[in-house]
């Protein structure tokens, strides 16, 4: 039996649809990380074993919409600590703060409660794949507007051909990736 690191493993898992959304694109899919029961443990136990270190444990993971939420509540909920979602502009109910950011072609916006996050509190920020870095580095703008510190911004995916990640480690923010992709 061939040992498998769990990096090769999951690249294995992560599908890769050309020309979508746009030619010219190398799409990476990662719907089939979650479908497989035993892949999804694998997962989730990658980011939960690096965040139960006392010296990177969070007090709150803060998830990027959409598919943030879905590895971000998850690492939370078996870290024992809460989970904020950071959404697109429009979509919570409660008084929210706000950060643009650009895209390749606009901008967007993304919010957070005012309530998400007590000043001092150690947050994880976590989100399915790293391009440019813009969504990844306005959800760190609006968690350190209310005072909390991001520990660590983390993701299934870099696509470092981007420069996302270059740009966020610039800035000062440490991240953790587990599968880095040549191409967009």
């Amino acid at each position: 039996m061939t040992v498998m690191n769990v990096h090769d493993f999951l690249r294995r898992h992560i599908r890769t649809v050309p020309d979508w959304p746009a030619p010219g694109v190398q799409f990476r899919d990662i719907t089939p990380l979650l479908q497989d029961p035993r892949v999804f443990r694998v997962l989730v136990d990658a980011f939960v074993h690096r965040y139960m270190d006392p010296a990177l444990r969070p007090d709150v993971v803060a998830g990027l919409d959409a598919r943030g939420f879905i590895l971000g509540a998850v690492v939370a909920y078996e870290l024992g600590v809460g989970f904020v979602p950071i959404r697109k502009k429009g979509k919570l109910p409660f008084t929210t703060v706000e950060e643009t950011y650009e895209l390749e072609y606009g901008s967007a916006t993304v919010e957070l409660h005012t309530d998400a996050v007590q000043p001092g509190q150690r947050v994880l920020l976590i989100d399915d794949l790293i391009a440019t870095g813009g969504t990844m580095m306005a959800g760190r703008r609006l968690l350190e507007k209310l005072g909390a510190t991001v520990i660590e911004g983390a993701a299934i995916v870099d696509l470092p051909e981007l420069g996302g990640s270059a740009r966020l480690k610039a800035s000062g923010l440490h991240l953790f990736t587990l599968v880095d992709f040549d191409g967009h």
